[in-house]
């Protein structure tokens, strides 16, 4: 039973995590409406769900009841999405005003915000932000900095001796530091 519930919650995550990152990893993943539900059921995979299957797991151990082990999966996992919370949170909330905190906009906070002020309005601000970042000078910043990485990546590969396997890991760097 604890083998089962510990695989299990690591299935979880691997699904929390894979889906986190080919969320985030797609061009346009402003227009994916999760909604806060869709949060709660995304933080509990990647976040929640190893925490409360290890407690139940641990009451399974000691021999206690299954109502006991649901106590402790739902402490694990409510417990959890707090810590959760309270780290989307901080951005937003601490103290110093010269403390400027990275956030996502997959957090609950932004989520939330999206919920109340509406879809439409909410894509408005981002894109007027996108548009604003864009006529910087971050964007072709970020881009060279991204070909200095690539070089040196490819500076580093140099030191092997050529084979099949050096030139396709010279071409994965080739297809990432490639811009229209």
């Amino acid at each position: 039973q604890v083998v089962e519930l510990i695989s299990s919650a690591i299935g979880d995550l691997v699904q929390g995590i894979y889906y986190e990152n080919s969320k985030s990893s797609e061009e346009n993943c402003l227009t994916d409406d999760i909604g806060i539900s869709r949060w709660k059921e995304q933080v509990f995979l990647s976040h929640s769900a190893l925490l409360a299957k290890s407690c139940q797991a641990a009451m399974e151990l000691a021999k206690h009841s299954t109502e006991i082990q649901d106590m402790a999966f739902q402490y694990g996992k409510h417990m959890s999405m707090s810590h959760k919370l309270h780290s989307d949170l901080q951005p937003f909330v601490k103290e110093s005003s010269s403390d400027t905190m990275a956030f996502s906009l997959n957090s609950a906070p932004a989520i939330l915000h999206q919920e109340f002020l509406g879809r439409e309005a909410w894509l408005k601000q981002i894109r007027e932000l996108q548009e604003a970042i864009k006529a910087g000078k971050g964007v072709t910043s970020a881009i060279d900095l991204c070909r200095c990485h690539g070089n040196r990546a490819l500076a580093a590969l140099e030191r092997f001796p050529p084979s099949e396997a050096r030139h396709a890991l010279a071409n994965i760097v080739y297809a990432v530091t490639r811009f229209p």
